[in-house]
C-alpha cells in the first residue's frame, strides 16, 4: 500500500492551483497551474489500500486505484502508467473531464477529505506522455475481420482501440471534419487542449486503427451498405438530440441550443473561419440549465466577452453537503462551483422560463421567468412571481434525449427502448445481427467513464462475435477488463 502513516498524517486534500480568474478567461488554455510533484506523492500517500476498495465500483472502468496510488507515492510513475492503463484507454482525458465518482466512494471520505483520485489519474497521464512511455501497441498478428465503429467519442474510440489491439482492421467513422467527437467540439479548450486528444489519435493510428472523418453513415454510406461491407459495427454516435424548451418566443433569434454555440467557438479556437459564428460578446448571455454542458457555455461566454451571464436551473440549489439520503459510498448531488462559476456570472435555482420575449427586430431581448413550485411532484411555474431577465443570447443547455433514430431504424430495422436508446442485448448487440451499440446511444446521457467502460466492454462482445465464441458465461460487464483482449 501506498504511505501506512499517510492517510493520518496528511488530513487535507490538496490541488493545483487555478490560474487566476483575470488572466485565464483571456485565453482558451486549460484553468489549472501544473501541478507539484512533493503534493502529488502526498497525496497518494493518504491512500490505504483499503480491504474492499469501494473506489473500485464507485468507477465504472473499475480502475486499480489503490495500486496506482501505491507507485505514485513511490515515484515508480512508468509502473503507475501501465496499472492506470489497465482499465483506461484514455486517463488523460478522464482525468479532466469525468466529475469522479470514485471520489464519492473513497472510504477515506467517511471522515475525511476524499484521497485526489482524479488528480493523481491525470498527472500520471501526463508524466507517461511527457516522458514518452505511451507507446504503440499494434497486433501481434491480424485476424482477417473488419469491424466499422461509427462515432468517434470516447465509446467510439475505446472500442476501437480495444479492437484493432485484438488483431482486427477498425475504421473510425465520423460525420464531422476532425475525429473526436464531443471531446472534440463539445469540450472547450480551457477543460481540456485539443493537445491531449491530438497525442491520442497519433498513438491509434500508428497501432492501425484507420480514421474516415467527414464521411456520415446513413447519407455518404447507409447504414445497410456498411454493415454488407464489413463484419460487424459498432454504434457509438452518442445521445446527440437536445431536449428543447418548446415556449413561446422559442423561434427568435438568438436562442439557441447550447452545442450550436459550443461546437462553433470550438471550431474558431481551432483556428477556423466560422461565418455568423455565435458569440457573446457585448451581449446579455442567460443560460438555461445546471449541468456540465451550461458550465462549459458559462466559461465560454467569459471568454468572448460577454457583459453578463446568468445561469438559470428550474430545481433547488442542491445542498453543500452529502445528504442523508446519498450516504456513503453513493455519489451524491450537491452543490458545486466549477471553474467557469468561479469566474463571475450569476445562478439562480427554483427559475421556470415561460416566455422568450422579442425587440421590434424579431431578436430575444429578455426571458419571463417565474419561480419554480412543486405540484403533485410536477415542477410549474408559480402564478404571480414572473420576472424579466435582460438576455442578447440564450444557451439551452437542458441535456440530451437520445440519439438520432430515423436512419437507424430505416436502412438496419434498430428498434429503440422507450426512452429513445437504441435497444441492446447484455452483450450490448442490438436488434440487427451483427451491429452493436455502446456508449451514450444504448445507455442514455451519462459520463465519460460510462462512454469508455462500454466502448471496452462493447470490444470485448465483438470480438466473441468475430471469433466465434458464442458462449458467454455471463454478460460482459462494463467493469469487466476486456476478457481476450489486450489490456488498453
Amino acid at each position: 500500500m501506498a504511505d501506512p502513516k499517510g492517510f493520518l498524517k496528511v488530513t487535507e486534500r490538496e490541488l493545483p492551483a487555478r490560474r487566476p480568474v483575470p488572466v485565464r478567461i483571456m485565453d482558451w488554455k486549460e484553468v489549472y497551474e501544473p501541478g507539484d510533484t512533493a503534493v502529488l506523492r502526498r497525496q497518494a500517500g493518504r491512500c490505504m489500500d483499503c480491504g474492499v476498495p469501494f473506489c473500485h465500483k464507485g468507477c465504472p472502468l473499475g480502475n486499480l486505484i489503490p495500486e496506482w496510488n501505491d507507485l505514485t507515492w513511490r515515484g515508480e510513475g512508468r509502473a503507475a502508467s501501465e496499472r492506470l492503463h489497465a482499465t483506461n484507454n484514455f486517463p488523460e482525458f478522464t482525468g479532466r473531464l469525468c466529475p469522479a465518482p470514485c471520489e464519492s466512494a473513497c472510504v477515506l471520505g467517511i471522515n475525511q477529505p476524499a484521497v485526489t483520485i482524479k488528480q493523481v489519474e491525470v498527472s500520471i497521464a501526463d508524466e507517461a506522455f511527457a516522458n514518452g512511455w505511451i507507446e504503440p501497441e499494434p497486433p501481434g498478428r491480424l485476424t482477417g475481420k473488419t469491424v466499422a465503429v461509427v462515432g468517434s467519442g470516447p465509446a467510439g474510440l475505446a472500442a476501437a482501440q480495444q479492437l484493432t489491439r485484438a488483431g482486427h482492421t477498425v475504421a473510425v467513422f465520423e460525420r464531422d471534419d476532425r475525429i473526436g467527437g464531443l471531446l472534440r467540439y463539445g469540450i472547450p479548450d480551457f477543460k481540456m487542449e485539443k493537445k491531449h486528444l491530438e497525442a491520442r489519435l497519433r498513438q491509434m493510428q500508428d497501432e492501425g486503427t484507420r480514421f474516415r472523418a467527414g464521411v456520415e453513415i446513413g447519407k455518404d454510406i447507409t447504414w445497410a451498405d456498411l454493415r454488407a461491407r464489413y463484419d460487424a459495427v459498432v454504434v457509438a454516435t452518442g445521445s446527440t438530440i437536445p431536449r428543447d424548451l418548446p415556449i413561446p418566443g422559442r423561434d427568435l433569434a438568438g436562442v439557441h441550443f447550447a452545442m450550436e454555440y459550443l461546437v462553433e467557438s470550438n471550431k474558431a479556437v481551432a483556428g477556423d473561419a466560422v461565418p455568423n459564428q455565435i458569440t457573446a460578446e457585448g451581449k446579455h448571455v442567460v443560460v438555461i440549465g445546471g449541468g456540465d454542458t451550461g458550465a462549459d457555455c458559462i466559461g465560454t461566454a467569459h471568454r468572448h466577452g460577454a457583459l453578463s451571464v446568468t445561469n438559470l436551473a428550474i430545481g433547488r440549489r442542491p445542498p453543500g453537503e452529502r445528504p442523508e439520503h446519498q450516504p456513503w459510498p453513493m455519489d451524491p448531488t450537491v452543490f458545486e462551483v466549477s471553474s467557469a462559476h468561479e469566474e463571475g456570472g450569476d445562478r439562480a435555482y427554483l427559475a421556470s422560463t415561460v416566455e422568450f420575449l422579442a425587440n421590434d427586430a424579431g431578436e430575444v431581448r429578455a426571458l419571463r421567468v417565474a419561480e419554480t413550485e412543486f405540484v403533485d411532484g410536477r415542477r410549474v411555474p408559480k402564478s404571480g412571481t414572473e420576472r424579466e431577465i435582460p438576455a442578447d443570447l440564450v444557451l439551452i443547455a437542458m441535456g440530451f434525449t437520445g440519439p438520432e433514430q430515423a436512419l437507424l431504424e430505416e436502412q438496419l430495422g434498430a428498434r429503440f427502448t422507450e426512452r429513445g436508446n437504441v435497444r441492446r442485448e447484455d452483450d450490448y448487440q442490438t436488434t440487427a445481427p451483427g451491429v452493436f451499440v455502446a456508449g451514450d446511444a444504448g445507455r442514455g446521457q451519462s459520463l465519460i467513464v460510462w462512454a469508455i467502460a462500454e466502448g471496452r466492454a462493447a470490444a470485448a462482445s465483438v470480438d466473441r462475435f468475430l471469433m466465434g465464441k458464442t458462449e458467454l458465461p455471463e454478460p460482459v460487464r462494463p467493469t469487466d477488463i476486456a476478457i481476450g483482449l489486450q489490456p488498453a
